[in-house]
């Protein structure tokens, strides 16, 4: 019978599996298979193998999720319509079920129009959803359901589905402005309004005009999905019934004592041995690192009665690899110890187990939030979103004794907790926003309206500094420098620091560099605390040239060891006995893999290694320059308090830098980030000349800083090294020979 495109009869075979959407095994690989039991097995349609039994295992849970009973009605709105909104809450099942069923609808129409991506805005969570898809659709991880995250892409070109985050699917915009290998495109997490989500959420409503075949789907909490119809144009909306039933306890108003609190009430709840195990949602990755240790230090003092508590931390950006291992302790023989998931706002969307009894929620969170001012980003303590609040309360799932316990009163939710989250765009640097925008403008897509508008004084900033970066032309437009600055996944400072390296030929070094300092930090806690004083640790890869430096011995020294064939626990052991963390080290490796592909792409030289010479040294300093030269800081007493050069912020070096642990410090620094947390810290810094600086800095940013002693000094530095005033008889060449000069430094500029 044919079917109608979307009609019932339709919607209801991509439901059961028609014969006639169903792919037929290839006989080469069943020869050894009688044939009378194939015609009896049901066949994948993806791979086209029979199903195994842990796919009808897996089947009977994901048929209990609350988002099952709204299967029907969804894929009747996708077959109707461009776009869906579905509103669903957490544990609801709806960012692994959603994306099958659209690939199932794909698969169905033989992906005549593309296949399916899935974007989020955690690493870790699109790397854990495509395996747990994979799982659940019965296929292997990479080939018919991937994930594609920076820096490390799982998928081929028969790839039905696809996780990704939503700045990996920004990039290949660049290349594929309509995204049109695509035939569904999923938005997912909202709710957590990251500058790369708002930007495609802009971007789709002009990819959906242009390709009248493309499925949108966005999906986000109950409390955001009006204002997402709306700004689509009254879309149609899917609404998933909350099936959390569980009882939520207030307490007394607790502010700087949640912390403590949350712990002494995971101990009562341990000491009743009620069933369950637990979920902790902290502010910071610090109290995550401190309530670990914590609870291991009670577990040797514990009652011999009780069962022993495993903490699980879940850092948010932390490898997902590191606590994979414990989604096995969900499935199988029961295992006896209570599971404490510590975690932040990663937890909501990441919390896989599902003999979950209890929630402790401490109701306030840290953020990241970027000064425009003194360009540097803050850590600042306040209470969560309702929404979020509501989403954390949804972890139990359908588990029908669970307990929420809120710290905080329901009075503080109602004035303290804002409806949403604050918008990225309103408290992020925009520079990396604002020049992949600029890179659209040349596709003709740089034009969008924004669900939520972007802080003006940060744009404001973004394109100055792009400007200052030589990444605009004349007219505001993208330069020839500002298109090759965009192929790089790098901040635009460190993107120009690779493309100035190719004139001051020390690319391969600053590969490296550039590597070590986009990876997670290389150095273990105990090495950011200042305990450096056993032999053989790190002191051995310090640089007396810097923190850039030492980095860089840092990558050569582990790369010899890889290259030594050494066996992975020598590895590992080498670098517990630094202090160094071997997964960023890893992590770094494949950065830097990946940055020299993009080089040879765009065919950029690469020079050969000369790590070590003076000139090299030098080269690389200037080459960091030109990226960093409004990161600049002066040691106005002597005693490593440093004022930066484009503010009167004051900050000290990190304890772990190479200049704190030989108590040497230089007056003038470069270096490559300044955050205001506990305190204003100044991380990975090197010694740089005022000679130096006033060579390479473009004039019009020197004149435009504010006046300080840091700038008088420059310019007698200036003053001192320019050359004495020409005789007549010389004054014309000594003029050529200045434009000259100026044009070789603007070349780098």
């Amino acid at each position: 019978m044919a079917l109608v495109p979307g009609s019932p009869e339709e919607a209801n075979d991509l439901l059961t599996g028609s014969p006639e959407k169903t792919c037929l095994l290839d006989g080469s690989d069943s020869s050894d298979v009688d044939q009378g039991l194939l015609d009896d097995l049901e066949l994948n349609p993806f791979d086209g193998l029979p199903y195994s039994s842990r796919f009808y295992e897996l089947l009977k849970q994901r048929e209990k999720l609350p988002v099952w009973k709204s299967k029907y009605v969804f894929l009747e709105s996708l077959l109707d319509n461009q776009i869906v909104v579905v509103s669903g809450g957490a544990k609801s099942g709806r960012s692994s079920q959603i994306p099958q069923w659209c690939a199932e609808f794909c698969l169905s129409v033989n992906n005549r129009h593309g296949t399916v991506v899935c974007t989020q805005v955690q690493r870790q969570t699109a790397v854990w959803l495509a395996m747990r898809v994979a799982d659940e659709l019965d296929v292997n991880i990479g080939h018919e359901v991937g994930y594609v995250v920076p820096f490390e892409n799982c998928c081929t070109n028969d790839t039905v589905l696809r996780y990704c985050t939503d700045e990996m699917l920004l990039r290949e915009m660049m290349s594929n402005p309509l995204l049109s290998n695509y035939g569904v495109i999923i938005i997912d997490d909202v709710y957590e309004l990251s500058v790369s989500t708002d930007v495609l959420l802009a971007f789709l409503r002009d990819i959906l005009l242009a390709r009248p075949e493309l499925k949108v789907v966005i999906i986000s909490p109950p409390g955001l999905s009006s204002k997402i119809v709306s700004y689509y144009g009254n879309v149609p909306l899917v609404e998933v019934e909350s099936a959390y039933s569980a009882e939520v306890v207030y307490t007394s108003a607790i502010q700087r004592g949640y912390f403590h609190a949350a712990l002494r009430l995971l101990f009562e709840i341990h000491h009743t041995q009620e069933e369950g195990d637990v979920v902790v949602f902290l502010a910071c990755e610090q109290e995550i690192k401190e309530a670990h240790d914590l609870i291991q230090q009670e577990a040797l003092q514990r009652n011999p009665t009780l069962d022993a508590l495993l903490p699980i931390p879940l850092y948010p950006h932390q490898s997902l690899p590191q606590y994979l291992p414990y989604e096995g302790l969900d499935y199988g023989s029961k295992d006896p110890r209570r599971k404490v998931v510590l975690t932040t706002s990663l937890g909501e969307t990441l919390v896989w187990m599902s003999d979950i009894h209890f929630v402790i929620d401490v109701g306030v969170e840290r953020r990241k939030v970027y000064n425009t001012r003194i360009r540097a980003e803050s850590l600042i303590t306040q209470p969560i979103s309702r929404i979020r609040a509501e989403m954390r309360k949804q972890v139990l799932g359908t588990c029908p004794t669970g307990k929420v316990f809120c710290l905080y009163t329901e009075e503080f939710a109602e004035k303290d907790m804002k409806p949403f989250l604050t918008p990225k765009v309103e408290e992020s640097n925009l520079t990396s926003m604002v020049l992949f925008l600029k890179r659209m403008d040349i596709a003709g897509l740089g034009h969008c309206e924004f669900i939520n508008r972007p802080d003006p004084e940060s744009l404001m900033q973004a394109l100055e500094d792009l400007d200052y970066l030589a990444a605009l032309d004349n007219d505001g437009n993208l330069s020839e420098f500002g298109i090759i600055m965009s192929e790089f996944p790098l901040d635009p400072q460190l993107s120009k620091s690779i493309l100035a390296a190719c004139e001051f030929d020390c690319v391969d070094e600053m590969l490296t560099l550039a590597a070590m300092v986009t990876a997670p930090n290389c150095f273990l806690d105990s090495a950011q605390e200042g305990d450096v004083t056993k032999p053989g640790d790190r002191r051995k890869f310090l640089h007396p040239a810097g923190d850039h430096f030492t980095l860089i011995n840092i990558y050569r020294e582990y790369e010899t060891m890889k290259i030594s064939n050494a066996s992975e626990y020598d590895i590992e052991r080498w670098c517990q006995d630094h202090g160094l963390n071997h997964t960023a080290l890893e992590m770094a490796r494949v950065i830097r893999a990946e940055l020299l592909d993009t080089m040879k792409r765009i065919e950029l030289p690469v020079s050969d290694p000369a790590f070590g010479s003076d000139e090299n040294i030098m080269n690389i300093k200037k080459s960091l320059l030109s990226g960093y030269f409004m990161q600049i800081a002066r040691d106005v007493d002597g005693l490593g308090n440093y004022i930066m050069l484009t503010h009167k912020q004051v900050g000290q070096l990190h304890p772990h830098s190479g200049y704190c642990l030989n108590q040497n410090l230089p007056e003038w620094v470069l270096f490559h980030e300044f955050s205001v947390v506990e305190r204003s810290c100044i991380r990975i810094a090197s010694e740089i000349s005022p000679d130096l600086f006033m060579q390479l800095v473009p004039q019009y940013y020197f004149s435009n800083l504010p006046p300080s002693e840091s700038k008088e000094l420059l310019q007698k530095a200036l003053d001192a090294s320019a050359p004495p005033a020409p005789q007549d008889d010389d004054c014309e060449d000594d003029v050529e020979t200045e434009d000259e000069e100026q044009e070789q430094r603007c070349s780098v500029q």
